[in-house]
């Protein structure tokens, strides 16, 4: 402990006033944080990007119909350990430190990805893929709260908006896997998911435990983890809490009806015998609303300082609404769609960056990983119901389209219970 004590102590820079002139160690946690957060998004698009050809091959199927069934239990077994990672990742991120859990995550979920590669039955794959779905779910958490807990409040909102971005690499990153050796087959494409195991090795040796933290650790009695997890509960959090889930699930499922029917709405509007390479402009639908994500991203590091995070996350509500019914409801051409993107992936995947940077001030030290890893993926675990329920909100809305349209009015949810938070701007990190 002497050494996390040690190199903890010069950590938060409480007198820079300059990016420029930041300690080494708080460049180390942001770096360590963006990889962590980077590849995390890599590995958990992998499969997605190789769904088709994975499921198929277990399968020993081309029906579109039965690989969707089978892919559809499989992201959503995901998507709900991922949600239950993140609360239980949380609570260990306080107990047990921000790096070490944060290093444990990322092993998680590329050990599982590397084992996805081996499967030989589809059932082997879902259980790989919910294990991974784990260590996915909990690197966020503690990967915030470090960067959170180590730079100066000045330029707080600014580290938390380029970890955000990394979400948009981790895309490009797993498009590019895909790209290089999805040739060789949907084995090698899933492999290269245990890459990110190498970035513990540079957590553990070079990222020792904030000094906030540490300074909470000692001064505070153990307590069952339980107590831990409910400490977000006690009246003086209980409405942050509340707040923090609806807002960051509004924006979540806001985006859900978009990003899980637009790949089946190009396929539509191509047409059946186009000829043309749909899996390659879908790709590129995805990868243009990454570029207009992170643009969304760049601008939050001015607004939520001139604005306050409240209002920057109103604003990215009201523009993923109006972006999100102008996209569905008014477009009706492929060309137009793929030029819309990049505004799509501003408003409605920007918006993530608000409360990434949100969550964490909220929250006291002792319990801050738990209480952003609660709220985020409360809101992630609801999502996994949508691959189950989407061909029934299809069947009753008409169209894809009509749908999505239909589940972006959850973005207006948003609009209002931001307004019953406090706002966090300027107001310094908790640590009773």
């Amino acid at each position: 402990m002497g050494k996390t004590q040690e190199i903890g102590a010069a950590a938060p820079g409480v007198g820079a006033t300059s990016m420029f002139h930041l300690s080494r160690y708080q460049w180390l946690t942001l770096v360590s944080a963006f990889l962590g957060w980077m590849f995390d998004s890599m590995d958990l698009n992998l499969f997605t990007l190789v769904l088709v050809p994975s499921v198929g091959s277990l399968l020993h199927s081309t029906d579109p119909a039965e690989i969707s069934k089978v892919g559809s239990l499989i992201i959503s077994g995901k998507l709900l350990t991922w949600g239950i990672g993140g609360v239980l990742f949380g609570v260990a991120a306080d107990r047990l430190g921000r790096s070490r859990v944060m290093a444990w995550t990322i092993f998680i979920y590329a050990a599982f990805t590397l084992l996805s590669a081996f499967a030989r039955t589809w059932p082997e794959l879902a259980v790989a893929q919910a294990l991974a779905g784990f260590g996915i779910g909990g690197e966020w958490a503690a990967g915030a709260a470090l960067v959170a807990e180590t730079w100066p409040e000045k330029h707080r909102a600014r580290a938390m908006q380029i970890m955000q971005m990394a979400f948009a690499f981790g895309f490009l990153a797993a498009a590019l896997d895909n790209l290089l050796l999805g040739g060789f087959g949907w084995r090698w494409v899933l492999g290269m998911g245990a890459a990110p195991a190498l970035i513990t090795v540079l957590i553990r040796r070079f990222v020792p435990e904030p000094q906030r933290w540490v300074k909470v650790r000692d001064s505070v009695d153990a307590e069952p983890a339980i107590q831990t997890f409910l400490g977000i509960f006690k009246p003086e959090l209980r409405r942050k809490t509340i707040v923090g889930v609806i807002v960051a699930s509004a924006a979540m499922l806001g985006c859900w009806g978009g990003l899980t029917f637009l790949p089946s709405w190009i396929h539509q509007l191509a047409g059946p015998n186009s000829g043309r390479p749909i899996g390659a402009i879908v790709s590129y639908a995805f990868i243009l609303m990454m570029v207009g994500a992170t643009l969304g991203y760049l601008s939050l590091i001015w607004m939520l300082e001139a604005l306050g995070r409240r209002m920057s996350y109103f604003i990215f509500s009201v523009g993923s609404f109006i972006a999100s019914m102008v996209l569905f409801l008014t477009i009706h051409d492929l060309e137009s769609v793929l030029w819309f993107m990049p505004i799509y992936g501003y408003f409605v995947i920007g918006a993530f960056g608000t409360f990434a940077a949100y969550l964490p001030e909220l929250f006291p030290t002792r319990v801050r990983a738990t209480g952003q890893g609660f709220c985020w993926n409360m809101a992630r675990a609801l999502t996994s119901i949508g691959p189950l329920a989407g061909s029934v909100v299809v069947a009753k809305f008409g169209s894809f389209p009509a749908a999505s349209a239909a589940i972006s009015l959850l973005f207006i949810v948003g609009m209002v219970a931001i307004w019953f938070g406090p706002e966090t701007k300027g107001i310094p990190l908790l640590d009773d």
